[in-house]
């Protein structure tokens, strides 16, 4: 998988875990047996789920993933999601490895192909069960949740993804001006004008450069608002 893939976030790491121990310990001094043992319970499920269940875990889930990213890679799109007999396709990942990292991009990559499919139940289902903390992919996704949700009756709901997916990370001229940008003619589709013409004037005045900027000026014309 490319380092990009590999920033999903994960649950939970170690040094969460000690934290959230100290913290504990820190406030209660003096805790009762009964909950002390079960705080030691707790922790050593934990190290035997973390050494013995879920790396060994991540580790299948990600080796039965690599057959399915390339089909994904070559546009055979209902192998990459079903696999091909011998090998797993990302709904099997889904279903097999759930809780890894591999299964929630298997989320992602299965929610991207019943979009292209035209299958906007399946692909709001997927994509809203995947979650990153790479802006990038996570602005991605939103998008095409915003994709989906336009397809439907909650055009609504794609307008408010599409400004959220621009506003994740705003340093990033490219993609959020073109989200922003779509959020904009969304909001106008379903008649909010007023909301449409804020985010062109926000694409106008932090992104004037990229072509957003320039198509969010025409649009702006077009709405009959002029920038002071």
């Amino acid at each position: 998988m490319s380092e990009t893939k590999k920033t999903t976030a994960q649950e939970l790491n170690d040094v969460h875990v000690i934290k959230k121990a100290k913290d504990f310990w820190g406030r209660f001094s003096k805790p009762v047996t009964i909950i002390g043992g079960l705080v030691i319970l707790l922790a050593g499920g934990w190290l035997v789920y973390k050494n013995f269940i879920k790396e060994p875990k991540e580790t299948k889930a990600v080796e039965a993933m690599s057959r399915a990213e390339a089909y994904y890679s070559m546009d055979s799109l209902d192998l990459a999601l079903n696999g091909d007999g011998s090998s797993a396709g990302f709904l099997k990942i889904i279903k097999t490895y759930s809780g890894t990292d591999a299964a929630n991009l298997s989320n992602y990559y299965a929610g991207s192909i019943y979009l292209r499919k035209g299958d906007f139940k399946n692909a709001i289902k997927y994509l809203e069960d995947f979650s990153t903390s790479a802006t990038q992919i996570q602005s991605a996704a939103w998008r095409m949740l915003g994709d989906a949700y336009m397809s439907t009756d909650k055009k609504d709901k794609g307008a408010e993804l599409f400004e959220k997916a621009g506003k994740l990370n705003e340093k990033d001229e490219f993609t959020s001006s073109e989200n922003l940008f779509r959020a904009a003619m969304a909001y106008d589709v379903i008649g909010k004008k007023d909301k449409a013409a804020d985010l062109l004037k926000i694409i106008v005045e932090k992104y004037p450069k990229t072509n957003a900027g320039g198509m969010a000026d025409k649009y702006l014309a077009r709405l009959g608002v002029n920038i002071d």
